[in-house]
């Protein structure tokens, strides 16, 4: 299984701040320039789905496989042979509010579909979860 994950700490923000900005998937295209949209109807817990379309891509189905409000989030998005998951955690510390995202790709076309999206993902964690960070201040 292919895995990549990048950790921040941060001040700025606080793990409700974070849970909510993510909590609140149909705006997640006003801070995320790599999203044409996303859409969910329900509450964000286990088990509900929602569609995403990245910029200039097909829409993607994402099943929430786990929530711990204002901890982590667990979600699943299925491609042909492969699964992508995506794990995002919020943890205080001593230090600051530790963000971490985690990627991590498994079955028998993960190969392809690493190169075709999760290692594009995983090149932007970095500057991503910095916009997050700006995004969830304002809240």
């Amino acid at each position: 299984m292919w895995t990549r994950s990048h950790s921040i700490l941060t001040n700025t923000v606080t793990k409700e701040q974070m849970w909510k900005l993510f909590s609140d998937v149909n705006n997640w295209h006003t801070w995320d320039a790599g999203i044409e949209f996303a859409k969910m109807e329900g509450r964000f817990e286990k088990g509900n789905h929602f569609t995403l379309r990245p910029q200039g891509g097909p829409n993607v189905k994402i099943t929430l496989l786990e929530t711990v409000e204002n901890q982590s989030f667990l979600d699943c998005t299925h491609f042909p042979l492969a699964k992508m998951y995506d794990r995002h955690t919020f943890e205080d510390t001593p230090d600051g509010l530790k963000i971490t995202n985690t990627l991590s790709m498994k079955g028998l076309l993960g190969f392809l579909w690493i190169k075709i999206v999760a290692q594009k993902l995983a090149d932007a964690l970095p500057a991503d979860m910095q916009e997050q960070i700006k995004a969830a201040a304002k809240l």
